[in-house]
């Protein structure tokens, strides 16, 4: 692993050459270091302040930080930038993570909290909170002043609210589930302005949404059930807007507006009685990405078979069994696991499958080190996915023609056969990889092939649809681009379009970061704070810089 701008420090207790704790590799990280950490569990909590330090669980590792005996939070930032990747917070009698003043990314994290929030960030941040599972915790994330995205959060089993978001923080809260809050789902306070898009907010004993104390969000395409008090309630002098919002099984009214609040309402009354929003919400989503026209026609077309075979049981009519096992076959970065994600909460909001959640894994989660461990192995990660979908990348290093170790693949894809038949109903199996590859993974069982409804194939991006894909994160970090740098980005993707390795929306990512390097550089040599307009400007030059021309 190469630390991008710095260093990369090992810990792995017991190795020669490694630090023994992660406390001990961040005393002695440089700042903008990675710190790679091997299996296990860390009883440690750690204080970061004015540091700049990303924290990653070691490829294919366990990591947990444990802090359940301590009274402050696991993982403290103030001041800085913190990163943290694939790990577990335990926390006990305070925040799993917390960050004053601080920038917080945190991705593929699962946080615990026994009495305190879960996360919680204080000041400007910005926050990029993606992919994040959170569980009995008192609160679920708080929010006070913030700004960035947090989006695929999973917040269950929460004692009191499950997000809050206040004093003036306007983050974008995209495609997360809210689920068994002691209080309110989403309480929204004191002039803040989040926007809220295509969430999922079920099972309060109070509001489902509440906003109050002159906040002012946007709510979109947002679903509220099962409710102890009304779907949403808007406060006085509140305003903003609820726009195609479904809200079902909660107090009347469903909406409700204090006489005082300014927000506007534009849901359509069958949307608040249960009307198909969701599913329209979901498959809007689905349209709003970016390319992938041929991609979006298949996955309509097994939605339309879907609603349609549900329609004919209602009715008394014979109905064919249905595979929703799909293969995703195409390059890197081209959508496939984001496509997978909306795929299985179409097949949920449809009643396929029931409450399971996505799960991504690869060979090195399903084969074992010896005969008969890798069909254990695989076995259970199968019975954890069961309700959701399993999407399996890089299929084609199981089978016997691209794998090492060649007889345990083998032996996880024979398993996956017989599982997919035995609970075809149960669950969806997606595999993903190179077209060429996945024709050989198919050839390695004979009924493999025939476990799949369908194969769809994924194109490359062009570069004008990357130079759109960078323009949304643009949006997204709350930056400005200067429109003459779209021809330069369009080249740029075009040169890289040729190489063997090109990786499509990856690719774009990194040059992003690159673009936002290169201005963080150029603004630190003006040699002042700069104003809010520069921090959100991303020049021509800064573009120009980061494709090296």
């Amino acid at each position: 692993m190469t630390a991008v701008g710095g260093r990369t420090l090992l810990v792995a207790p017991g190795r020669h050459g490694a630090y023994a704790t992660v406390g001990e590799a961040v005393l002695g990280a440089p700042d903008g270091a990675c710190v790679s950490i091997a299996a296990g569990t860390y009883a440690e909590t750690l204080e970061l302040l004015g540091r700049t330090l990303t924290l990653r669980a070691a490829e294919g590792a366990e990591v947990v930080f444990d802090g359940t005996g301590a009274d402050v939070p696991v993982l403290s930032a103030r001041g800085g930038a913190l990163t943290v990747h694939g790990v577990t917070v335990r926390a006990g009698g305070a925040a799993g993570v917390q960050a004053e003043n601080a920038a917080l990314t945190l991705t593929g994290c699962t946080v615990h909290a026994e009495r305190g929030p879960a996360v919680t960030v204080r000041g400007p941040g910005p926050v990029a909170i993606t992919d994040v599972s959170v569980t009995g915790a008192e609160h679920g994330l708080v929010l006070e002043g913030t700004s960035g995205v947090v989006e695929n959060v999973t917040i269950d089993n929460v004692a009191a609210d499950g997000m809050i978001v206040g004093l003036g923080a306007d983050p974008v809260i995209r495609s997360c589930t809210v689920s068994g809050c002691g209080q309110r789902g989403l309480y929204i306070y004191q002039h803040a302005r989040p926007v809220v898009e295509n969430c999922r907010i079920t099972r309060t004993a109070q509001a489902g949404i509440l906003v109050a104390h002159r906040g002012e969000p946007v709510l979109r395409r947002t679903s509220v059930r099962d409710a102890g008090d009304v779907g949403i309630d808007v406060g006085p002098h509140c305003g903003g807007s609820v726009e195609a919002c479904e809200v079902t099984n909660t107090a009347e009214p469903a909406v409700r507006l204090a006489s005082s609040a300014t927000a506007t309402v534009t849901t359509e009354p069958a949307a608040l009685t249960g009307g198909s929003s969701p599913l329209d919400a979901l498959l809007a989503e689905l349209d709003g990405m970016v390319g992938l026209p041929a991609v979006k026609a298949e996955v309509r077309s097994l939605v339309d078979e879907i609603q349609v075979n549900s329609w004919r049981s209602r009715a008394g009519l014979s109905t064919g069994a249905l595979s929703h096992h799909l293969i995703f076959a195409g390059a890197p970065g081209t959508g496939k696991t984001t496509v997978a994600r909306t795929y299985g909460r179409l097949l949920r909001e449809l009643g396929v499958l029931g409450g399971g959640e996505f799960r991504e894994v690869s060979r090195r989660d399903l084969v074992g080190q010896y005969v008969g461990h890798t069909a254990e192995k695989t076995a259970t990660v199968f019975e954890q996915s069961l309700g959701g979908v399993l999407f399996i990348d890089e299929a084609y290093t199981l089978s016997r023609q691209t794998g090492s170790g060649a007889d345990f693949g083998q032996e996880a894809i024979d398993t996956l056969v017989k599982l997919m038949e035995d609970h075809r109903e149960e669950i969806a199996v997606i595999v993903a990889g190179y077209t060429a590859e996945m024709r050989q993974f198919l050839a390695a069982n004979p009924g493999l092939s025939s476990r799949f409804a369908k194969t769809i194939e994924f194109e490359n991006y062009t570069p004008d649809q990357l130079v759109g894909i960078i323009g949304r994160m643009v949006t997204a970090g709350d930056y400005d681009l200067d429109p003459r740098a779209d021809p330069v980005l369009a080249a740029h993707f075009d040169r890289l379009s040729a190489a063997p390795d090109f990786g499509n929306a990856r690719d774009a990512r990194k040059l992003f970061e690159a673009v936002r390097k290169a201005q963080s550089g150029r603004l630190r040599r003006l040699g002042r704070v700069p104003d809010a307009a520069e921090l959100r400007e991303l020049r021509l030059e800064d573009v120009l810089a980061a494709v090296g021309a």
